[in-house]
């Protein structure tokens, strides 16, 4: 049912996860190995890297979404250094005015190496200092842009004391509208932190942590792992292309072999609709509208709503009998 191709390419496995996530608390700051490097973690660390594989990801939101995603354009960095005097104090002087006199691109001598390698007592001091101010400045009313004011607030309400505060001034805050995307390849640091999304990834549950979680934090393996090259937010978000055989069908197709995704929205004109076999073994996930599916594979009707999900196998077609007034949203 898996199909030839992915029976030979991934050893008779299934190759990727499929996820529906529903995100009110922040999800840790973290990045995944690539395949060479968890090898590596797995024969060391197999306690804490539990297979060899790597994890890329793809976030597509459902609802409007938020997450932090690899390191912002340098400028912006030295921006929040010079706005935020915790922060600089954090880094510490010699390193702020490096950055801020070189024109770097390479943020990592003030990023992950000095603040979350910091004692414990001086990053928490710094901390709490920085949201007794902010905390003051919005009881004044006063404008919080210029140190991310309340996203520091929502963060350290639920992750008080924790260094992956202090993230939020080097990586890139992405928003996402329904329908919009996130890659995340191979030692990309990031963190979702509200909204709901359906995630798919590479089959595996290797991750390497640095903050916002109480779950094993492994510092030193993603300083020197992390892709350090800054970009600015708008080049995070994924582009999804149209088919052109499909109207219906969006594909976000990622530069790995694991997994690709469709967005299918069929409109409330069709009332038959053919859910096209492709050569490998696919999920199929209603978000939004009713249907009675039929397969030569299936013994019997399926019915369809919100939330269903079939497993299809490779080389199978399903045909929907669409029965909702609005049409149908499936992934």
């Amino acid at each position: 049912c898996l199909g030839a191709k992915v029976k030979d390419v991934f050893q008779g496995r299934l190759p990727f996860l499929f996820k529906v996530l529903s995100v009110n608390t922040a999800l840790s700051i973290q990045a995944h190995p690539n395949k060479e490097l968890a090898a590596k973690l797995h024969v060391q660390f197999p306690e804490h890297y539990p297979d060899a594989n790597h994890k890329p990801e793809m976030a597509i939101a459902l609802t409007p979404f938020e997450g932090l995603c690899g390191f912002r354009p340098v400028e912006e960095i030295v921006s929040f250094l010079q706005s935020v005097p915790e922060l600089r104090a954090l880094i510490g002087e010699v390193a702020a005015e490096q950055l801020e006199r070189s024109g770097s691109n390479d943020p990592r001598g003030v990023s992950a190496g000095p603040p979350v390698k910091s004692e414990k007592k001086f990053f928490v001091d710094q901390l709490n200092m920085l949201v007794k101010r902010i905390s003051q400045e919005a009881v004044e009313g006063k404008d919080m842009s210029g140190s991310n004011g309340d996203l520091l607030l929502r963060l350290h309400s639920q992750y008080p004391g924790d260094i992956g505060c202090f993230t939020i001034y080097f990586l890139n805050l992405v928003r996402l509208e329904p329908g919009e995307a996130m890659f995340l390849g191979a030692n990309e640091p990031h963190a979702y932190l509200h909204g709901d999304c359906v995630e798919c990834m590479a089959c595996s549950d290797n991750t390497v942590r640095a903050g916002l979680t109480s779950k094993f934090i492994d510092v030193l393996t993603l300083c020197e792992m992390l892709n350090y090259t800054p970009a600015p937010s708008s080049s995070k978000i994924f582009p999804a292309t149209q088919s052109q055989l499909d109207p219906s069908i969006y594909l976000y197709d990622p530069p790995v072999p694991d997994f690709a995704v469709m967005r299918i929205e069929i409109p409330a004109s069709i009332k038959l609709y053919l859910v096209s076999a492709v050569d490998s073994a696919s999920i199929l996930l209603v978000i939004q509208g009713t249907a009675v599916g039929t397969s030569t594979a299936a013994a019997s009707e399926m019915t369809l709503r919100r939330g269903s999900v079939l497993f299809i196998s490779a080389n199978e077609s399903i045909s929907l009998h669409l029965s909702s007034p609005d049409g149908m949203l499936l992934f």
